[in-house]
């Protein structure tokens, strides 16, 4: 049965599922110091929140092809063998996740992901039908940290923002939480998530 403890909100990448672009490149790129040059000057994290703002795979592609034609192979690797970039579930976190939906806890994630990847993510790995809310960067055309898309979730679900917990891998993130009035937990591995959350009074 449900109780009355704060609700959990959790981010995805790196909080419930493992993601390491550089995964894709092991082979592709096997030299480190040219994998850093590459994921710095080409595929890089700019680029790539811009599909987690909501433009298509197809057209970041194509804008990166046009711009870095020698990469072309390498570019359209990140897009086709994206899903060697999640090589698994963070078991921890998920069964922090399952303990709390068994309890009868409502469960809400806010996750900057692209549209195409997060609707291949819900196939893949199940457990993420479980929320009852996601707030998907790409379905709202706004990302982490800005404020609107936590707001997004509080409105939405009709939570108050000081009786959530929100889960981030990402300081910034956090700390934009907080911002908006809810209690977070910065995740970096290791940490005992379950301690974490009932020193904020989840009970677990």
């Amino acid at each position: 049965m449900a109780s009355n403890t704060p609700t959990v909100v959790f981010d995805v990448g790196n909080v419930l599922l493992r993601w390491d672009p550089r995964r894709v490149y092991r082979e592709l790129i096997p030299e480190p110091e040219r994998l850093d040059w590459f994921m710095q000057n080409v595929c890089t994290a700019a680029w790539n929140i811009e599909q987690d703002r909501g433009r298509s795979w197809e057209e970041a592609v194509s804008v990166l092809v046009a711009q870095h034609p020698e990469w072309e192979r390498e570019i359209r690797a990140f897009d086709e063998r994206w899903h060697e970039s999640i090589p698994e579930s963070i078991e921890g976190s998920v069964a922090v996740l399952e303990e709390l939906k068994g309890r009868g806890e409502k469960v809400y994630a806010i996750t900057n992901f692209s549209r195409e990847k997060w609707a291949e993510c819900l196939i893949r790995f199940p457990f993420l039908q479980s929320f009852d809310g996601a707030v998907v960067s790409a379905h709202e055309r706004v990302i982490k940290p800005d404020p609107a898309i936590y707001e997004v979730l509080l409105g939405r679900y009709g939570l108050a923002a000081g009786d959530c917990v929100f889960i981030d891998d990402s300081a910034k993130n956090v700390a934009a939480a907080r911002g908006v009035g809810m209690q977070a937990v910065h995740f970096v591995e290791p940490i005992d998530l379950r301690a974490e959350l009932r020193g904020l009074g989840v009970s677990l």
